[in-house]
């Protein structure tokens, strides 16, 4: 099982230009210990809001390339209903070849709309935008001259696509939050799927792994590109009652501040550390905790990727760079053994 990290790289909403770039230093920084300490992904996300640090993934990225030798790197995720697909192929490329074969995109449908208006997309065209420019993405990264049309993108007539990345095929992950439909089409594509979890039992996501699975069955997809990842949000201390105090104040801000614009009702502190609890959601704790809780997961997924989402909310970043060196250096080696796993997952 591969183990990673992702992050938003959030800000304060109303942080300036020098806060939004020490923050994307703190990033590189955070990318580069994940790199040190031997973990194998690193994932970014995509947002176009004032509370995250990040609206070009592939630009932090291209920044880590240069720094790191090991880590892939990946989006977390790309919004492709709104993007270009040549474009966030022609990027994604020219990162595979800065680092050497270590770029990945993780495409998804986005958890906020503001991309859609900003990039003069109709939100009403939601899952029909990223089901055609997914089948455009996918015949690049396949052919180097192109044919193809649809509805939301000028045709290409044999139009040559370049450069071409190292790694042949160039990665595409599926980012869902738990959509059947979206999770049934990754399956019966091949291609390997990312499974947000954010709220809830994890043992509620299950049935959504089988679905992945048993559509790759009945679409005979090819075994070498599925695969089952799941992120969930993450943070490690010294002790398990300063993990939860030092994690909740910014936790609950951040999910507060978002339930506002959704409607949710406020989080409480009971209902935080139900989510620490043995069956909830959130990884919170000393590295023992977090390694149990890895394993609990790995026992009911059988998946081949985690994506550890520490920095949620405006984290210091000592705090998040003590959790990662945690994770890396304590939990990561204590799952690889748990599962009979003595080195870090190489890819091809």
């Amino acid at each position: 099982m591969e183990l990673g990290l992702a992050t938003f790289a959030d800000v304060n909403p109303g942080a300036g230009p020098d806060r939004v770039a020490k923050r994307l230093q703190e990033l590189l920084e955070e990318i580069e210990l994940a790199d040190r300490l031997g973990l194998e992904v690193f994932g970014v996300g995509e947002h176009h809001r004032p509370d995250y640090a990040v609206s070009s993934p592939v630009v932090a990225l291209a920044g880590a390339a240069t720094k790191t030798r090991a880590i892939r790197l990946s989006s977390a995720v790309t919004v492709l209903s709104s993007a270009d697909p040549v474009r966030v192929f022609q990027e994604f490329a020219t990162l595979d070849l800065l680092s050497n074969g270590r770029a990945e995109i993780m495409a998804g449908r986005g958890s906020f709309i503001e991309s859609y208006p900003l990039f003069g997309y109709d939100l009403d065209d939601y899952d029909e935008l990223f089901a055609e420019k997914l089948g455009l993405l996918l015949e690049l990264r396949k052919s180097e001259r192109v044919t193809w049309s649809g509805k939301h993108r000028a045709a290409l007539e044999d139009v040559g696509v370049y450069p071409r990345p190292v790694q042949n095929p160039l990665p595409v992950w599926i980012a869902v939050g738990g959509t059947p439909g979206s999770v049934a089409r990754a399956g019966a594509l091949g291609l390997p799927l990312m499974i947000a979890i954010i709220g809830g039992a994890p043992a509620r996501f299950a049935p959504l792994v089988e679905l992945y699975r048993e559509a790759a069955r009945r679409a005979e997809a090819d075994p070498s590109g599925q695969a089952v990842g799941i992120n969930s949000h993450m943070y490690l201390a010294d002790t398990p009652q300063r993990a939860r105090d030092e994690f909740y104040p910014v936790y609950s801000q951040m999910m507060n501040r978002i339930g506002r614009e959704r409607g949710w009702p406020p989080m409480t502190r009971a209902q935080f550390d139900a989510g620490c609890g043995p069956g909830g959601h959130l990884l919170v704790g000393v590295p023992e905790e977090v390694t149990e809780k890895i394993l609990a997961h790995h026992a009911l997924f059988d998946h081949d990727r985690f994506l550890g989402h520490i920095s949620v909310g405006v984290l210091p970043h000592e705090r998040a760079m003590r959790a990662i060196e945690l994770y890396g250096s304590e939990v990561a080696p204590s799952v690889r053994a748990a599962i009979g796993q003595t080195e870090p997952v190489e890819r091809p």
